[in-house]
């Protein structure tokens, strides 16, 4: 795995000061292809996809405030989980996630966001030693265990994955 460290662009570098100011211990990676998505970074880093802490953002319908949910990259969030636990959901375009969260899609980040963000945690992420999130950048991301990104969010940990239902 073979990541040159070369200047952040500004967006994973306000990720990396913020997570400097957190004493966060691991850097900020640049990976060379896209993460965009949980596979694609996982290739990158050479993880599974389930060590992917992926974000998710919906659009509450009440007030418009942007719901993330951080989860596994193996998972699919369950729309329904979420709306039982925030209310009514609506989808989130690129412009929408850009204004309330601050980062463009493929590259957004759990903490740092520009506005107030519910935010949920995919319970199955604390089965793992540790995860990789996205650092404001479709190429950034950076390692943590998922009790630090508990700690570093403050957001509940919910059971939010689509799974099959069991006659």
């Amino acid at each position: 795995m073979t990541m040159q460290q070369q200047p952040l662009p500004d967006s994973a570098q306000r990720v990396a000061d913020l997570l400097r100011e957190l004493g966060h211990d691991q850097p900020v990676v640049m990976l060379p292809e896209t993460g965009k998505t949980s596979a694609e970074a996982a290739a990158g880093l050479g993880c599974t996809v389930a060590e992917i802490a992926k974000s998710i953002v919906f659009r509450r319908l009440s007030d418009d405030a942007a719901v993330m949910v951080v989860a596994s990259g193996a998972n699919r969030v369950d729309e329904k989980k979420v709306a039982a636990i925030v209310g009514p959901l609506g989808k989130a375009d690129a412009k929408f996630v850009r204004e309330k969260i601050g980062y463009a899609i493929g590259g957004v980040c759990p903490i740092g966001h520009v506005q107030k963000t519910v935010m949920l945690i995919d319970e199955d992420l604390l089965q793992l030693p540790g995860v990789w999130a996205a650092a404001g950048h479709p190429h950034a991301v950076f390692h943590l265990t998922p009790q630090q990104l508990v700690a570093m969010t403050g957001a509940p940990v919910c059971d939010v994955a689509l799974r099959a239902e069991v006659a």
